[in-house]
């Protein structure tokens, strides 16, 4: 997904923006960049592939050429940032999150306006960043260039730009993603991870609103624009996204997913005499494990670990077959926690299903009696329309959709499928089933919907559920100006 981290200073604050970049890193993408703006406004910007390294180990080398009381940093999803760009305001740089649906049509209007050209991120596909700096640069002012992005992009768009020594930072149209500001004496920071301020000694002082813009100086944070009426945070952020000791909306991501263990412990009562431990997929999967144990009064253990000094979050590479080696070669089984034990895992979702099913071989070939499994969220059936959570090339990736299409004669249109995402209905079960069956598990259960978002504690009304559900905000088709 990509995340973002900036300061503002009255001293020199190149280690701030470094790590609180780094701290970022678990977002588990491609590409990071720096930008820091020096004391005579020129910028300076370094961009390295972290596929198979750690964020700092590529910038260790770089870090003592910067210098400067300001700057941006990115973890990034796909492509090269920060970008460097030259405009009526003056050089700016720019870091994005999210996703644009709508992209090749906003390029082909550039070009019906006379726009010469854009340039190829590294994949051969148009770089998100640029088609926002080319948005921007449509309006006479920064801010009015924000609003004016924020409004015809189809999909979400939180940013940064690094300009004159200050920082105009954006959280997207309906908030999909967070945007944090901290402070301390002499420095404001802009993150969407509160987990990078403690160790860097910012104080929270508040999230931006959907859509709210802020200009950032050394000395203050003023509001260019207020927030919009509707939010739409993406759950998944306390489900898998989030860091544990992040918050969201003064919500903190580890005690929600303990919460949300406790409620599926609380739906499994039936089953408990039947097992003999709890065990948590790592790492997203053992914070809903315990509070599942907690609530069950069952031991929860490690029937995996992880071994994380060299291996990426597996849902980094495009190649199916490299996901999978990643996925196996990243989790060591403990076999003394296997051997002859009825287990309940609990995972942060089922996607495609692929790693998963794996991995359930691997428990039975060293002698597990049991495996029943329980996803910490409804069966995903639609793919994520605003955040690049998955480039799955079908929809059929995903396993709830696979086990539709075997269940269903019909078209599968978004109200077919629906049909299925009735918890407790018959469809819901046979689909529950079929999962079940290809897996190889004893037993499949989904959280339920209602106990998930009572499980983080937040309006229903303000987060995104499209993934699970279909539905979203009807929004307007943008419109070009």
């Amino acid at each position: 997904m990509g995340g973002f981290f900036g300061v503002v200073a009255d001293h020199d604050c190149v280690c701030d923006i470094f790590y609180g970049t780094d701290y970022h890193s678990h977002l588990g993408t491609k590409r990071g960049g720096l930008a820091v703006c020096g004391p005579d406004n020129r910028l300076t910007r370094r961009i390295h592939d972290i596929t198979n390294a750690q964020f700092r180990s590529k910038f260790d080398d770089d870090i003592g050429k910067f210098s400067g009381n300001s700057g941006i940093g990115i973890i990034s999803d796909y492509e090269d940032q920060p970008l460097i760009i030259s405009s009526r305001f003056g050089n700016y740089a720019l870091v994005t999150v999210g996703k644009i649906n709508n992209i090749e049509k906003l390029a082909h209007d550039a070009f019906d306006r006379g726009f010469s050209h854009f340039s190829e991120s590294s994949n051969g596909e148009l770089n998100p960043t640029e088609i926002v700096a080319m948005l921007i640069d449509r309006r006479p002012t920064i801010v009015e260039g924000i609003e004016y992005a924020q409004r015809v992009i189809d999909g979400s768009c939180s940013l940064m730009v690094l300009l004159n020594n200050r920082i105009y930072a954006a959280r997207d149209r309906y908030g999909r993603t967070p945007v944090i500001l901290g402070e301390k004496p002499g420095a404001f920071a802009v993150s969407m991870e509160s987990t990078a301020f403690p160790n860097l000694d910012y104080k929270f002082k508040y999230e931006l609103g959907p859509g709210e813009i802020v200009e950032i100086t050394s000395k203050e944070v003023i509001q260019r624009k207020g927030p919009g009426d509707t939010m739409k945070i993406c759950s998944f952020f306390w489900v898998y996204y989030g860091y544990p000791s992040s918050c969201y909306e003064g919500i903190n991501t580890e005690s929600a997913r303990y919460r949300n263990g406790e409620s599926m412990a609380e739906n499994d009562r039936d089953l408990l005499p039947e097992i003999d431990s709890v065990c948590g997929i790592p790492d997203s999967g053992i914070a809903h494990a315990i509070g599942y144990a907690n609530a069950a009064g069952k031991p929860y253990r490690r029937s995996f670990v992880k071994y994380t000094p060299t291996w990426p979050r597996s849902f980094m590479p495009q190649n199916q077959v490299m996901r999978d080696l990643v996925a196996r070669m990243k989790l060591i089984p403990v076999q003394e926690q296997i051997e002859n034990k009825r287990m309940l895992f609990c995972d942060d979702s089922i996607v495609r299903g692929t790693q998963l099913k794996d991995t359930v071989v691997r428990l039975y070939e060293r002698g597990a009696k049991a495996v029943h499994m329980r996803s910490a969220c409804p069966p995903l059936a639609f793919g994520c329309r605003f955040l690049n959570f998955s480039r799955s090339r079908s929809e059929l990736d995903l396993a709830a959709r696979r086990a539709i299409a075997k269940l269903e004669t019909r078209e599968l249109t978004d109200d077919v499928i629906r049909e299925y995402l009735v918890y407790g209905s018959d469809k819901y079960n046979a689909m529950v089933e079929e999962i079940r069956k290809e897996l190889h598990l004893n037993s499949l259960k989904y959280q339920k919907l209602e106990n998930l978002i009572a499980s983080i504690g937040i309006d229903p009304s303000k987060v995104c559920t499209y993934c699970w559900t279909g539905r979203d905000v009807e929004d307007e088709p943008p419109t070009f100006d």
